[in-house]
């Protein structure tokens, strides 16, 4: 069983939600007296996890993070879509795939929080009491990130949302601070793997130590991210995690939680699914409609792809002569398949038959998260899971943390490990002794190439001060990026309208 089993009762969602309807239902349970049993902690926090299966999370987040990239792009005939995914142009900033990310982000700190402040007083053994608060302060942790890397100076709360609360803007130095406090107590709390197999995709020790690293490094701070990364790497968790020998066994449904997997997402078809709103249990889509969204022409929606650029990236032969695997596996384009558009398969049929040498036959479509591996179609419920944190993603980030300290020599196995898995040559063979600058836009190339349509570049990109109207040479929307302003989401207005203490952010 590959999903945590989501609170079968209806919770109080609290900040930005605006179906919250005060209305007595005495078949229900009360959230003040809910908190009594270890049973309504284990269901508490199952409805934390749960708010992964939003919508407004599991598939216009993850389309945020990659398509206003300089490797996405959106043609989506949607316009406002298309305008607010790729061309900084947001008119409207109650937009709902925008605004539903800051209100579905705040959704699960709020259900976070209700674990915190409850769970303590619950009388239950205390190693499964700390298991239950540690994976609360960690997925806090991870909402907050979300909330902190896209919107900026957000509202900390840090307690069960009451309707007198007017939150106002933090420093987004102070988000990350109180991101960094929830991580040491979820490291101190979590154990670092799980025995019950109904546990599996629950945060755990390793993954706590690996979004820390993340959050030290989007402050610049490398050496305080070292420790994380050497526990994950040459400490405990470098017996835990590996590489998986074939890349696209991490993007698969029959190989989702393997080794790479440092934290997954969960997802499955629920066959009685009729709606996106995870407090209507039993009939919530416990899938994802990523793929759907962004399948190609024809299959799905095509809201969000690839520029065209980046197949030409992966220029680098293995040692055996052949292209790099990573190509096909992360991509859907005339020649996925090294012979052609005659031997690339797209949902069943070649891409030839598909798109033949029309308008459509140039484009190139983000395939990780597709599910043509399996079946010819797509549609709203996605089993495949999200794998938000790959061990390749650690080793990277070790190899970038090392660099930074002035260690570069180090950092050389790492990258190699990456490389090898996919049979390219070992960068310690092919570009020895690279200076501290250069081994850091070799490593920006390695991070493109093998995180490619994660997730993970906008966050580079704004880490390594690149964003800018210098990245339209691959990407022409980027002429439209204003430094200052672009480089966040605008905060609803909505929001901003209703709490006199929250601000909006700067220049919008």
């Amino acid at each position: 069983m590959k999903r945590i089993v989501i609170l079968l009762m209806t919770v109080a969602l609290g900040f930005g939600c605006e179906d919250n309807l005060e209305v007595d239902n005495p078949n229900e349970p009360n959230v003040a007296l809910f908190w009594e049993t270890a049973e309504n902690a284990e269901q508490g926090i199952n409805a934390v996890y749960s708010t992964f299966h939003r919508g407004s999370i599991s598939r216009w987040m993850i389309m945020l993070y990659s398509t206003r990239t300089d490797m996405g792009e959106s043609r989506s005939p949607w316009f406002e879509l298309a305008n607010a995914l790729d061309k900084f142009i947001q008119p409207n900033y109650n937009f709902d795939p925008v605004a539903g990310v800051w209100s579905d982000n705040y959704i699960g700190i709020n259900r976070a929080n209700q674990v915190i402040d409850n769970v303590p007083s619950i009388d239950m053994d205390q190693d499964k009491k700390d298991e239950i608060l540690g994976q609360a302060y960690m997925l806090r942790g991870v909402f907050y990130y979300h909330l902190v890397t896209l919107f900026g100076n957000v509202p900390l709360m840090l307690k069960a949302s009451e309707p007198q609360d007017y939150p106002a803007n933090s420093l987004q130095e102070e988000v990350y601070r109180q991101i960094i406090d929830d991580l040491e107590l979820a490291v101190d709390l979590l154990p670092v793997t799980y025995n019950n197999p109904n546990d599996l995709g629950r945060t755990t020790k390793g993954s706590a130590h690996a979004l820390m690293a993340k959050v030290y490094m989007q402050l610049g701070e490398y050496e305080k991210a070292l420790p994380s990364l050497q526990w994950l790497v040459e400490g405990s968790g470098a017996g835990i995690y590996d590489l998986t020998p074939d890349y696209r066994d991490n993007f698969l449904i029959t190989t989702e939680n393997n080794v790479e997997s440092v934290f997954e997402w969960q997802f499955e078809e629920n066959p009685n699914e009729f709606t996106d709103n995870d407090v209507a249990t039993p009939n919530h889509n416990y899938g994802s409609s990523l793929a759907q969204f962004t399948a190609p022409v024809g299959i799905g929606f095509s809201d969000a792809e690839a520029r065209r650029w980046i197949i030409y990236e992966f220029d680098e032969l293995t040692t055996g002569g052949n292209r790099d695997p990573r190509l096909e596996a992360s991509f859907l384009f005339d020649s996925a398949h090294v012979d052609g558009p005659e031997a690339t398969m797209v949902y069943g049929q070649t891409f030839a038959s598909r798109f033949g040498t029309g308008p459509d036959s140039k484009r190139v479509w983000m395939r990780k998260f597709l599910n043509d591996h399996w079946k010819n179609e797509e549609g709203f419920r996605s089993p495949n899971n999200y794998r938000y944190i790959r061990y390749a993603d650690v080793l990277l980030m070790y190899a970038e943390c090392l660099n930074a300290t002035n260690n570069t020599a180090a950092a050389y196995p790492h990258v190699d490990r990456v490389r090898q898995r996919v049979g390219l040559p070992a960068l310690s063979s092919v570009r020895p002794n690279l200076s501290q600058a250069d081994f850091l836009e070799q490593l920006k190339h390695e991070r493109l190439l093998e995180l490619a349509g994660e997730g993970h570049r906008w966050n580079d990109l704004a880490r390594w001060g690149d964003l800018g109207p210098k990245l339209a040479t691959n990407d022409p929307a980027f002429a439209n990026f204003e430094i200052g302003k672009h480089e966040l989401l605008p905060i609803p207005q909505i929001d901003v309208d209703a709490n006199p203490n929250l601000d909006q952010n700067p220049l919008w």
